[in-house]
């Protein structure tokens, strides 16, 4: 049994690697912290249960001006990276960071807990996404009942999050995303895609994939769907050393070319690595990003 145990039948270094026995070990990843009211943002945050079967949860974030605002706040939902495999909305990582972006943007912000692969392989995490956005249309928290505008929803994600993000806004805009709620901007940070032939890791995580012809990794592969966007307005964010800054860019002209009726804006940060900001949140690269992306969510929809 031991031998059964340690003998590993598929290693994706620095995610995870899967053991003969089905035994599955995250390489990587940052320790998870509970909802708090955070003194230095000022912002209080709670999780809620979003889905029993299948778990799906998601943690709110609201300012604490927010009780004394006339006007309610736009609304982001935000999905975390991590390569569909790893990290968490509940992580240290993301936690810091929605706090900062929520205080910084003036928005309420709801960043998804979704199922992880590879035990649960794509499109699980699109279709927690999907009941995440249901549920935000139906305003059932108080939170955002409340303080939220649901014609003021923004999606926005980091890496793989980014990648969410994009599948989720064709879908609301094939299928409708309910009488309450309009989305009117997305946010793509780092976004992953794959333009040519996807890697191992893709397929290994999601198995019905036909490859370079998936829509889902390749958004160039049906522009039909490209051009169904629910939202008017989308900001590329890309990093200069990243590796994957070609995919941002590949995404950006792929826009740009589409019949799709909404206007792009590209940004680069020069020098800097993949998801900078999370990792170094304090840098002035950082701080540039984030008002950037505060502009972003306050100007659109009014």
């Amino acid at each position: 049994m031991d031998s059964i145990d340690n003998e590993v039948t598929h290693d994706f270094n620095p995610f995870f690697r899967v053991y003969k026995s089905g035994r599955i070990e995250r390489i990587t990843g940052t320790p998870i912290i509970p909802p708090s009211h955070d003194p230095i943002t000022n912002v209080l945050s709670k999780d809620v249960d979003i889905s029993l079967d299948p778990k799906i949860s998601a943690r709110l974030y609201l300012p604490t001006t927010t009780a004394t605002a006339a006007a309610k706040l736009p609304l982001l939902i935000y999905i975390h990276g991590g390569a569909f495999t790893i990290e968490s909305a509940f992580s240290t990582l993301n936690h810091a960071y929605l706090n900062s972006v929520t205080a910084t943007s003036g928005v309420i912000a709801v960043s998804v807990e979704y199922r992880l692969a590879p035990e649960h392989p794509i499109p699980a995490c699109y279709e927690d996404c999907w009941e995440v956005l249901k549920w935000v249309d139906q305003a059932p928290d108080p939170w955002i009942k409340d303080h939220a505008d649901l014609n003021r929803v923004f999606l926005m994600g980091d890496s793989a999050g980014a990648n969410i993000a994009h599948n989720i806004a064709v879908r609301a805009g094939v299928d409708g995303t309910g009488p309450g709620l309009k989305i009117v901007g997305m946010a793509l940070i780092h976004p992953y895609f794959e333009f040519s032939q996807p890697g191992k890791l893709w397929m290994y995580i999601c198995p019905d994939s036909s490859g370079v012809s998936d829509p889902r990794i390749n958004p160039a592969a049906e522009p039909g769907l490209v051009e169904k966007i629910a939202c008017g307005k989308v900001q590329v964010c890309v990093a200069g050393k990243d590796r994957l800054k070609g995919c941002g860019l590949s995404y950006y002209e792929t826009l740009k070319k589409s019949s799709w009726n909404g206007d792009v804006e590209i940004m680069e940060t020069e020098g800097r690595d993949h998801v900078f900001h999370l990792f170094d949140p304090n840098c002035e690269d950082a701080r540039i990003l984030k008002t950037l992306l505060a502009s972003f969510f306050q100007s659109n929809g009014k």
